[in-house]
């Protein structure tokens, strides 16, 4: 597909450089160096770990999987792209310090001048969201597509929290319905330990979009209201361990996407399931997060459903390594192809190829 029919997409979408012609010698894997938040050790005051993404890079060229040519370089959302599903009272409401760092839970931030706020803080998330973006079209192309990012899932139109600022699943599936034609029917399957609250009050009343999520019941955001959106709900107890965790997750997404046959998968594969992750409360083994994740692609595989992952939650030292290991797995089951002693190659499933484009805080997390 060219840029120019990308372009196209339906009457009044506006021009954006999120979608692009990308080389059949990348790898549908989505990263910026510019995901990472590092300023005077005030990412340190939250759980998370905001150089995650890099690290998960890092152990993936290691491992010879990608190199700096073969992945696709991530391009910021810019306030055009975000106004597809943001409100702009919302985003005006940015460029107060105090309002940023009520989201990110880190609150120094209040005291920071605002630019410094949106080129330190709110940049690399608006980078990893126009990841996201960039990733649904590729999973469109390609059959599968993973931004080491991403994720927001506590964001929606018009409120943040938890660590997120954006709503970039939203915007992701928004973008395809807008530009892509044939993507109708979109399936979220959330599966970080959180309830996925934003894109549940984003999608509410929209009948083309599925929603399974499942998540401990007895932490944030605990959102009442939203639950309403959730046609598949999985909801679980403290400690939930290995045994009973895959065997929920694999009887319900068979069962989501036999009820409905989407055009994409959003996947939303958290980590803060972990064993001994501050917020999560779960107790999966980096072999159960890895087999979750081969579980989710092997059923959109087996049905040809493009699959579009991103990395969310997840808040211990050792996440960004068992995520590598996790899309290793997948490249090893045949569930996604290519590496960098390979080069790219073929998609294993060219899906949709013809398709044109008419401080004494308390932590929540993403």
């Amino acid at each position: 597909m060219s840029e120019k029919e990308y372009e196209k997409g339906k009457k009044g979408a506006h021009q954006t450089e999120l979608y692009f012609e990308v080389p059949s010698t990348c790898l549908p894997i989505v990263y910026s160096p510019e995901y990472n938040i590092t300023f005077m050790g005030l990412e340190k005051l939250h759980p998370f770990d905001a150089g995650k993404w890099g690290k998960v890079i890092h152990f993936l060229r290691e491992e010879q999987f990608i190199t700096e040519e073969n992945i696709v370089q991530a391009r910021e959302a810019t306030e055009e792209d975000l106004l597809v599903v943001h409100t702009k009272r919302y985003l005006s409401k940015l460029k107060w310090s105090l309002v940023v760092a009520t989201i990110t839970e880190i609150p120094p931030v209040l005291f920071l001048p605002n630019f410094l706020v949106q080129r330190k803080v709110l940049r690399p998330l608006r980078t990893q969201t126009g990841g996201t973006i960039m990733a649904g079209k590729l999973a469109i192309d390609r059959g599968w597509a993973i931004n080491v990012g991403g994720g927001f899932h506590h964001c929606s139109s018009d409120k943040g929290g938890g660590f997120c600022a954006y709503a970039d699943i939203t915007l992701a599936i928004k973008f395809l319905f807008e530009r892509v034609e044939g993507v109708r029917r979109a399936t979220i399957i959330d599966l970080d330990a959180h309830q996925g609250n934003g894109h549940e009050r984003d999608f509410l009343d929209d009948r083309r979009v599925y929603i399974m999520d499942v998540y401990n019941r007895y932490i944030y955001p605990g959102d009442g209201y939203a639950k309403r959106a959730i046609k598949r709900k999985v909801e679980l107890d403290w400690g939930t361990e290995d045994m009973e965790y895959l065997q929920k997750v694999e009887l319900h997404v068979e069962g989501a996407l036999n009820e409905v046959q989407p055009d994409i998968i959003v996947y939303n594969a958290g980590t803060d399931i972990l064993d001994g992750d501050p917020l999560g409360g779960l107790a999966i083994s980096p072999q159960g997060i890895v087999k979750r994740d081969e579980i989710v692609f092997r059923a959109a595989r087996r049905r040809s459903i493009p699959i579009l992952m991103v990395t969310s939650g997840g808040y211990q030292k050792k996440t960004a390594r068992i995520i590598a290991d996790s899309i290793l797995n997948l490249r090893r089951e045949g569930l996604i192809e290519g590496g960098a002693s390979e080069g790219a190659g073929p998609s294993l499933t060219p899906l949709m190829m013809s398709k044109s484009v008419s401080s004494g805080a308390t932590f929540n997390a993403i």
